[in-house]
């Protein structure tokens, strides 16, 4: 098992086929040589031997996980917060040297997780036996602890009707300057988000969508139709942020002349009345309202305390483990058993009308969507 680990991980970086991990297909990626399951009890009393867990995050809401879990078992935990690209760097540099730092991680922006730390061998892939028989096949390996979307969102003071029906729109003058998304090089997601619209399946549906606006053919000047669509949504005075929680509050405020509209996260959402905002999603757009991504969580290969991560895992991924998510709008757990919050839609809602990430996409084609995303934003 070992040596096939070392195999696929080589036929990975050398640009061999992977497979997606997306809901049509679950991908078959490389994982560590199985050990014996242990029961529930025998990982209370092994967690509880270690003492302690050490867990990286992307989500700050990992804190109050840890505290319900610390009051459960008596296990401490000690929990860094960190961003994609500062996970991503500081577990290479640990698991790679041998040196002691997380025992399981809670990561997202799926091609570089896929291409740097789990074909490497880095982390690995740990479903609970608990959970084998409750988590839908498609989100188990890697193991997705949760899923995050970002859907165009608009200022509805003036009106409740959506203010468009169609991507294509958005590239439209009475849109200009009108726009706010997070600046795609200070978040993996969005980048990613602008990677995959450029594939196949998804520049082919925009290019139908403009015929659909339109009523002619899609005059290209770019690569494909998703090339086209960013190129044109730039130059339509794209206003790029630094956070989400302030692109909202710019959209939602009241007392705005012109109505403005954003693409970031449905769980801002929940600022609408608490900050007085006038928020409102549009869930019906042609080909795409916005795009979803995964949370994944895995133990590191180096795991000093793989039986109190394991049953964090477990944890997790039941509906006490998952409340600090669950509260608010924008956060599906993949345990189909956890209800969303009463004010959203489930998974398979927006599942259909979102642009997923493709792992294997997004790895081989990242880098030319990230030169071509910079010669436009920053030409002079």
């Amino acid at each position: 098992m070992k040596k096939l680990l070392v195999l696929l991980s080589i036929a990975l970086l050398l640009g061999a086929n992977f497979v997606s991990c997306s809901k049509k297909d679950a991908p078959a990626v490389a994982t560590a040589e199985p050990v014996k399951e242990l029961t529930h009890d025998e990982l209370v009393a092994g967690a509880k031997a270690e003492g302690k867990v050490v867990v990286y995050s992307i989500t700050s809401r990992i804190s109050s996980a840890a505290e319900s879990f610390e009051k459960l078992y008596g296990v401490k935990v000690e929990y860094s917060n960190l961003k994609d690209g500062e996970l991503i760097e500081k577990v290479t540099k640990e698991v790679g040297g041998k040196i002691d730092g997380a025992d399981f991680v809670i990561s997202q922006d799926s091609g570089r997780v896929y291409g740097q730390l789990i074909a490497t061998g880095y982390l690995v892939n740990y479903v609970p036996q608990s959970m084998v028989n409750v988590i839908p096949r498609q989100y188990q390996d890697p193991l997705i602890f949760q899923m995050i979307n970002k859907v165009f969102i608009f200022n509805s003071e003036k009106t409740q009707t959506p203010v468009i029906k169609n991507v294509w729109e958005a590239t439209d003058p009475k849109w200009k300057g009108l726009i706010q998304f997070k600046d795609p090089n200070g978040e993996g997601v969005n980048m990613n988000f602008l990677t995959m619209i450029t594939s196949p399946e998804w520049s082919a549906k925009l290019e139908k969508a403009y015929e659909n606006l339109y009523g002619k053919k899609l005059v290209l000047t770019t690569k494909n139709a998703g090339y086209e669509w960013i190129k044109l949504f730039y130059a339509n005075g794209l206003v790029l942020g630094n956070s989400d929680t302030t692109i909202s509050e710019n959209i939602g405020i009241k007392g705005q002349p012109q109505t403005t509209m954003g693409l970031f996260v449905f769980s801002k959402m929940r600022f609408d009345a608490s900050k007085n905002l006038a928020l409102q999603a549009i869930t019906d757009v042609e080909p795409f309202s916005g795009f979803l991504y995964p949370a994944f969580v895995h133990l590191t290969a180096n795991a000093k305390h793989p039986n109190a991560a394991k049953l964090f895992i477990e944890y997790l991924l039941t509906q006490e483990g998952f409340a600090p998510w669950a509260k608010d709008v924008g956060s599906y757990s993949t345990n189909p058993g956890i209800p969303v919050n009463t004010d959203d839609y489930p998974l398979s809602f927006w599942e259909p009308r979102l642009v997923p990430e493709d792992p294997q996409y997004l790895f081989e084609h990242r880098a030319e969507v990230e030169e071509f995303v910079n010669n436009i934003a920053y030409k002079k």
